[in-house]
């Protein structure tokens, strides 16, 4: 089969594919048994193939996925098209004034149409049609395959500093670095549902520009991201949700380490690893010495428990010390960490936040310890066993809210665990010693004596 549109590991996708995008990779070239003519063998990215790349007992390619693979004749495909072309068909090209698909309207109670106006949309389609000022560009599913012959799109399009590449044919990060540098201005870039070739033999070019990078359903895994690491020295927020990403792996230089971990990335503020397949928290605190990060999502994972690491890693605080080693502490600027819909359901996760020395907001929302109903964790218990807690599952915690859940925590503890010594609850519960010396709790409430009045009194007084 000798047709040049087409090689393989390139990037294709279906002309006509109806209402859902189908993009793959092509994995054979050539004819099929019993059936005429040349076809192309496609890897889709979902499964929304016939088969694994074998028809018949006979197989052409391989396919990660028993669904994913399909045979397709080459004129029912497309190689795409460079990124100048899509933002001119995106941006430039102006339909037929009387196109009626173009029309906005409403429905009437009569089922009538009622044209509809919307304020402001010719001034904004004028600003887009004059591309050199043009700032946002958001060409998803468009068929970028390339960035195009050099200083094309630069001289066209030289302000444009968010660039959104979902779904597109860009068929490795080479030709991503080429977009970059084409586009000077660029600083937010998404490239979700791709897959890019990462080769870490060849260097890539230096990314300094680019702060925000979103790479969502690529089929990555941090060996991957590692890869990428050297070429984003200035990223401040990174996105890899979606990714089945089940391990972290750690830096080469850290490996002789007792507790391997990620370096790099000093400028990530924020890193976004929702919805992937994470179970164990050794994997995440290999980004704990993450020097600037802020903000960490887990959302949708696997996590069944969460513990805060000696500072020393396994070493001993005090053989470490007469060693002359300084303690390194772990997640030192972390703020924000969301945990929602994970598999969290002991107490020893909810003790375990407040160590971290800098954590303000949490979501826990969607484990098994905060299920309502359950007997388990609700929002006064959590507020207390966090001492710096300043919002909870995205709603604040005022001081008025702090106070009144950290006097109901101490005194339910006091009231419930009559038979245990002081000492015992404190183990159990690391703040209530604390808790209860502060807003001056009495230890009658525990033994069942009489209380005063004036004890009463001043310990229900909020």
């Amino acid at each position: 089969m000798n047709d040049p549109d087409f090689r393989l590991g390139q990037r294709v996708c279906m002309i006509n594919a109806g209402k859902s995008p189908q993009i793959g990779t092509v994995r054979y070239l050539g004819t099929v048994q019993g059936h005429e003519g040349a076809w192309v063998g496609v890897e889709w990215d979902t499964d929304e193939g016939r088969h694994d790349g074998s028809v018949n007992g006979v197989r052409y390619f391989e396919t990660k996925s028993p669904l994913s693979g399909s045979f397709v004749r080459p004129r029912s495909l497309s190689v795409g098209v460079s990124l100048l072309d899509a933002i001119t068909l995106r941006y430039k090209t102006v339909a037929a004034s009387d196109s009626e698909s173009d029309d906005m309207y409403v429905m009437s109670v009569r089922q009538l149409r009622v044209a509809v106006e919307l304020v402001g949309k010719a001034q904004v389609e004028e600003r887009q049609r004059h591309l050199e000022n043009l700032k946002v560009a958001t060409l998803t599913y468009a068929g970028v395959c390339s960035a195009g012959p050099l200083g094309q799109v630069r001289a066209a399009c030289p302000s444009i500093t968010e660039l959104d590449l979902t779904g597109n044919l860009l068929p490795d990060w080479h030709e991503v670095s080429r977009i970059c540098e084409e586009l000077p201005a660029l600083q937010v870039l998404d490239l979700s549902s791709s897959r890019l070739a990462l080769d870490s033999a060849s260097p890539f070019l230096a990314l300094s520009n680019l702060t925000t990078l979103v790479l969502n359903n690529c089929a990555l895994q941090w060996t991957q991201v590692n890869v990428l690491k050297a070429s984003l020295s200035c990223i401040q927020e990174l996105s890899l949700c979606r990714n089945d990403m089940q391990a972290i792996e750690a830096d080469s230089e850290s490996s002789t380490l007792d507790e391997p971990y990620v370096s790099g990335f000093d400028s990530l503020r924020l890193l976004n690893l929702d919805d992937n397949n994470f179970e164990s928290w050794h994997e995440i605190l290999k980004l704990s010495r993450l020097k600037s990060l802020e903000q960490l999502n887990l959302n949708g994972n696997k996590l069944l428990q969460i513990f805060y690491p000696d500072p020393f890693g396994k070493g001993d605080d005090a053989s470490a010390t007469s060693k002359g080693e300084c303690p390194v502490t772990p997640f030192p600027t972390l703020r924000c960490l969301l945990l929602g819909r994970n598999k969290l359901s002991d107490w020893s996760s909810i003790d375990a936040l407040d160590r971290f020395p800098s954590l303000q907001e949490v979501r826990l929302s969607d484990n098994p310890i905060t299920v309502p109903g359950n007997g388990m964790a609700t929002r006064y218990m959590i507020v207390a066993r966090i001492g710096k807690l300043s919002s909870l599952n995205g709603s604040e915690v005022k001081p008025r809210e702090r106070r009144d859940s950290e006097i109901r925590y101490a005194r339910h503890l006091l009231m419930n665990m009559q038979m245990s010594s002081i000492s015992d609850i404190s183990k159990a519960h690391p703040r209530f010693e604390h808790l209860r010396v502060l807003h001056d709790i009495p230890l009658d409430l525990q033994r069942g004596g009489t209380i005063s009045a004036t004890q009463k009194m001043s310990s229900s007084l909020l």
